[in-house]
């Protein structure tokens, strides 16, 4: 399989979580330019979130730095874990317990001042599934509208006095809409670019192992075609050789075979021993192993960036395979991954194929496709599952779902065919 491409300058500058990283920062170093200001003696306002104003609220005096600093040691904290939130895979593999890393995330925005949520908004469409996502930012603008009401810095202060409450909260719910509604959407853009990448790396990943399975096919086939043309073409001749020889020698014998039946004799010896090196040759093609599932599920695994793909692969399951078990199991083995790369939101999957005996004694191959995703705990059989089902029942084997949820884990057995 030839190396992927190397990625311009362009395309690493241009990548999501950078671009999350990239504006977090200079959010944040607006943010400490700001802070950095007022301790000189600028009359500036750089926090104005729930630290400052519950110091002000219980009295605080409005230039103390006590309120600063804690908001910039809030605002560090809030800068790490919004940088590790943005990481490059979390983007496909969101971590564990997102939503209660945003909630944290969130928190300390709002505590800094208003003016950081919205990326915790773009953080959470990413990370999140479209309804939580879609749930989350509206929650956003509702808290906006709340810190607009209780909680009022004094600017907002000053605009309820003599604007009016109604006008001020009108006009504050429609910039939160804009400013979280942008977020949501890029966030949502971002999540599904990353869908699309996941979606394209399996097929590209099922392609390429389908090749490596055609190959694999393609030269059982051409030694079965040697195996057939030696036997049928010099295999036949050499016979006829051997029979007219020994035609010559019994001629011979009648007459002067002095020094005719000699040769006569070493000639047929030596045509039998031909004959029977091709014999030989053609039983060894036939003994040949058939086909080996190992490279296509190598390169299927390879394919893949994430979710992460484990194969524990028994020698004997994957090796001297019949052309119609090797592509039942690799077609139906391409079928699971996908699903779990477009529905479950893995982290991992595992692959491991076993022989097995049957009841009478047959060999099965037996397949299981195990992932840590979401799982299916209403599982409904589309038309993915039922093709696999009717792929395997097709060769007497059978497909049986092991694990819903969490996770998701299914078993196939196949019978080892060994036609031709």
């Amino acid at each position: 399989m030839s190396p992927a491409p190397r990625r311009s300058w362009i395309d690493r500058l241009t990548e999501p979580a950078l671009a999350l990283r990239v504006a977090a920062l200079a959010i944040c170093v607006l943010e400490l330019g700001s802070a950095f200001a007022t301790l000189a003696g600028a009359n500036t306002e750089p926090y104005d979130g729930l630290i400052a104003q519950a110091w002000g609220a219980l009295g605080g005096a409005p230039r103390n730095p006590t309120p600063l600093l804690l908001s910039l040691l809030l605002l560090g904290a809030f800068g790490w874990l919004l940088w590790r939130l943005a990481r490059p895979q979390h983007i496909d593999n969101p971590p564990r317990h997102a939503l209660r890393w945003l909630m944290l995330l969130d928190a300390l925005a709002f505590a800094v001042t208003p003016g950081l949520p919205f990326l915790v908004t773009a953080m959470a469409a990413v990370l999140l599934q479209a309804r939580p996502a879609l749930l989350f930012a509206v929650a956003q603008v509702g808290l906006a509208l709340a810190n607009y009401l209780w909680l009022p810095n004094a600017g907002q202060r000053m605009e309820q006095l003599h604007q009016g409450m109604v006008y001020g909260l009108t006009v504050t719910a429609m910039a939160m809409l804009a400013l979280h509604g942008l977020a949501f959407g890029l966030g949502r853009l971002t999540a599904a670019q990353a869908d699309k990448r996941r979606w394209l790396q399996a097929m590209l990943a099922e392609r390429l192992s389908a090749e490596q399975l055609h190959d694999e096919q393609l030269r059982y086939s051409e030694r079965l075609v040697i195996a057939r043309e030696l036997h049928d073409l010099m295999g036949h001749h050499l016979a006829a050789l051997n029979l007219q020889l020994q035609l010559g020698e019994a001629l011979a014998a009648r007459g002067d075979a002095a020094g005719a039946t000699p040769a006569l004799g070493k000639a047929r010896m030596v045509a039998q021993q031909l004959l029977a090196d091709v014999r030989a040759a053609v039983s060894a093609q036939r003994e040949q192993p058939r086909i080996d599932l190992q490279a296509a599920l190598q390169a299927l695994a390879a394919g893949i960036e994430q979710p992460r793909i484990a194969l524990d692969l028994q020698r004997e399951a994957v090796q001297n395979l019949g052309p119609r078990c090797a592509h039942a199991l690799l077609r139906c083995v391409q079928e699971a991954v996908t699903n779990s790369v477009r529905h479950a939101r893995a982290r991992s999957i595992t692959i491991t194929l076993r022989l097995l005996a049957d009841d009478a004694g047959r060999e099965q191959v037996q397949v299981r496709v195990a992932d840590d995703g979401v799982g299916a705990p209403k599982l409904e059989p589309g038309n993915g599952l039922s093709g696999m089902r009717e792929r395997v029942e097709e060769l007497g084997g059978s497909l049986a779902v092991l694990r819903q949820h969490p996770g998701f884990e299914l078993e196939l057995r196949i019978p080892r065919h060994m036609e031709l």
